[in-house]
């Protein structure tokens, strides 16, 4: 999905100007995007990963990996054609089905069933700092809490428009329902969940 879709619910329009920002070389800004995502990136793995894995793949983990593998694959990103929150959500799914598949396969290491899956070595202090605060943000924890009682539809809803930043079309194609449907139902839900008070652009279009 490109940023320009009419149905998007994607960047805000500051996040797309620190996203050019930090694609023109101000590295800095790179932090201040991630910052910016890492609740939406740390809600979603939290969601995605059941309890049983939290041993071995736990929500701050995935946070952290993300920074890293889009730090170094920034200089490819382009913010005239892509959502940042749609580019990190890239990064985050390889980052997770790398995850499940070590855990189907048993990959564990030899430690146990404690061992972590991502060996987070020389993680930037602000990515270690920021998963932390987001992982006790206890407005995050929550919301996490009551999207864990949704109806399972409810829940698609808040993860694909909500997290993901997809487009009322491509959650529709998702979820085998009109897009017009989908639109509806995700402005009631996005009431409700601003009742939490959740960082900004936590939710997409926020």
């Amino acid at each position: 999905m490109h940023a320009g879709d009419a149905d998007t619910t994607g960047d805000s329009p500051d996040t797309q100007r620190l996203a050019r920002e930090a694609h023109a070389g101000d590295s800095a800004r790179f932090t201040d995007l991630y910052e910016r995502i890492a609740p939406a990136l740390y809600a979603w793995a939290s969601i995605r990963i059941r309890p049983a894995m939290r041993g071995a793949l736990d929500p701050e983990d995935v946070v952290q990996e993300v920074w890293s593998r889009a730090w170094k694959a920034f200089p490819g990103f382009d913010p005239e054609t892509t959502s940042f929150r749609m580019w990190i959500f890239r990064i985050g799914k390889n980052v997770m089905l790398e995850g499940f598949r070590k855990i189907q396969r048993g990959g564990r290491g030899e430690a146990g069933p404690s061992t972590r899956l991502f060996q987070l070595a020389n993680v930037p202090d602000p990515a270690s700092a920021i998963s932390q605060r987001v992982a006790r943000d206890d407005s995050i924890q929550k919301l996490l809490g009551w999207v864990g009682a949704l109806e399972e539809e409810e829940r698609q809803l808040f993860v694909h428009c909500g997290l993901e930043g997809l487009s009322y079309t491509e959650t529709a194609e998702r979820m085998n329902l009109q897009k017009d449907t989908v639109a509806k139902r995700w402005q009631t839900l996005r009431a409700r969940v601003q009742q939490f008070g959740v960082p900004r652009d936590m939710v997409a279009g926020d």
